[in-house]
C-alpha cells in the first residue's frame, strides 16, 4: 500500500490534492527583484511551493572544454556548461531573504541543492524538504548525506531505469528516512511529448509503494493535467516572468497566467476525478426525472379494466414505473381510473 508522506502541512499521496512546485529554477537571472516577482507569480497561482536551485559552478561542473560540454546556439553564445551554470548561480545570501519573502506570501520555499554546503544552508534554513535533481539521483553518497537530515526527499527520476532508483531508495532509507517521493521526469528542454511516458509513474507506484509525482519540462500545460488524472501526488513545472527573457531555462518555461491556468485546471480534473461509483449525481437530478422516461396511460383506463399494449406510452418525465417494466403491466388491472397522460404507478395496478 502507498505510504503517505507529509511536507509542512501538506500529505503528499493517494486521495490528497496534488502538491504544486512551482519551479522558478534559474529564471531569477541573478535579479533579486525578479526572484522576488517569480515568488509573487507562483503564489499568486496558488501553487504550494515555489523552487529554486541552489548550486555553485566550482561545485557541479568541471571547467573543461571536452566537446560533450559544449552548448549549442541555444544557449546564446555560451560556450561550455560551467559558463552557463557560473552566469545562473543563485547568490547564496539571497536564500534567507527569498524564504521569508515567501513566508510573507504564505508559499513554501524549496531549493535543490547541488552541493554539501547547499544542503547544509538549506537545513539551516529551515525548508520542509529536499528537492533532488534527476542528474543527481545517482550520487548515492550525496542521497545518503541529504538522507541524514531526516527531511522529507521529492526525487526526481529523470533517464533513471527501475535497478536505478531501487539503489537510491535503499541508500535513503538505510539512513532511516522513509519519507520519499518520486518524480516521474523526461530529460529533454522541451520533452517531446511522445517521450513523455507517463505509464511509467503506475510501475514506479507498484514497484516502490511510495507517492509518485511527475516533473513537467513539455511545453503548454496539457501533460500535467493528465498526470493529475493518472494519479500524480506532485506536479513540478518550470515558469518564468516573460518566456523572451534571455536564459537557458526561460523558453521552454509557462507564463504566469498559464501557470494559474495550470493550477486552477489541475484543481478542476482533481475534483472532476471523484467518486468510482458510477449513477446519477445531486446535480443531475432533476435530469433524472425530467429527461428519462416511464410509462404512461396513452387513453383513460377505468378501474378494473385489463391493461393491454395499446392502452400504454413510454414517455417523458420518468415520473412513472421505468421502461422495463412494460412488460409486467401489460395484463394487469387497474385499481383505480387512471387518466390519459397519467404516469402509471404500483400503487394504481
Amino acid at each position: 500500500m502507498v505510504k503517505s508522506v507529509r511536507i509542512g502541512n501538506k500529505i503528499i499521496g493517494p486521495g490528497q490534492p496534488a502538491f504544486i512546485i512551482a519551479e522558478a529554477g534559474s529564471n531569477h537571472d541573478r535579479d533579486l527583484s525578479q526572484a522576488k516577482k517569480l515568488i509573487d507569480i507562483a503564489a499568486s497561482a496558488g501553487a504550494d511551493a515555489v523552487k529554486f536551485q541552489t548550486f555553485t559552478a566550482d561545485k557541479i561542473a568541471a571547467d573543461t572544454d571536452d566537446d560533450v560540454v559544449k552548448l549549442g546556439d541555444e544557449y546564446q553564445g555560451i560556450p561550455t556548461l560551467y559558463q552557463l551554470y557560473k552566469g545562473l548561480e543563485l547568490p547564496r545570501e539571497w536564500q534567507v531573504e527569498l524564504k521569508q519573502y515567501a513566508d510573507d506570501k504564505g508559499i513554501m520555499f524549496l531549493s535543490t541543492p547541488f552541493d554539501y554546503d547547499a544542503v547544509d544552508e538549506l537545513d539551516a534554513l529551515g525548508i520542509e524538504a529536499y528537492k533532488i535533481a534527476s542528474f543527481e539521483m545517482v550520487d548515492l553518497p550525496f542521497l545518503r548525506y541529504i538522507a541524514k537530515k531526516g527531511k522529507p526527499i521529492i526525487l526526481s527520476t529523470g533517464m533513471a531505469d527501475l535497478g536505478e532508483i531501487e539503489e537510491a531508495l535503499d541508500t535513503i532509507y538505510s539512513q532511516g528516512n522513509d519519507k520519499v517521493v518520486l518524480l516521474h521526469c523526461g530529460i529533454s528542454y522541451p520533452m517531446p511529448y511522445d517521450e513523455v511516458n507517463l505509464a511509467a509513474m503506475d510501475t514506479m507506484r507498484q514497484a516502490f509503494q511510495v507517492p509518485v509525482g511527475y516533473s513537467d519540462h513539455t511545453l503548454g500545460i496539457s501533460v500535467p493535467l493528465a498526470a493529475v488524472a493518472r494519479g500524480a501526488c506532485v506536479i513540478e513545472k518550470h515558469f518564468t516572468v516573460n518566456r523572451n527573457l534571455k536564459g537557458p531555462d526561460h523558453r521552454f518555461a509557462i507564463e504566469p497566467d498559464e501557470l494559474n491556468a495550470m493550477v486552477m485546471g489541475i484543481r478542476q480534473v482533481e475534483a472532476a476525478i471523484g467518486s468510482p461509483i458510477k449513477k446519477h449525481t445531486a446535480s443531475e437530478e432533476v435530469h433524472y426525472r425530467r429527461g428519462r422516461r416511464s410509462i404512461f396511460a396513452k387513453k383513460d383506463i377505468p378501474a378494473g379494466t385489463v391493461i393491454t399494449e395499446d392502452m400504454l406510452a413510454i414517455l417523458r418525465p420518468g415520473i412513472g414505473l421505468k421502461p422495463k417494466y412494460f412488460e409486467v403491466v401489460i395484463g394487469r388491472t387497474a385499481k383505480i381510473d387512471i387518466r390519459k397522460n397519467e404516469p402509471i404507478t404500483w400503487d394504481k395496478i
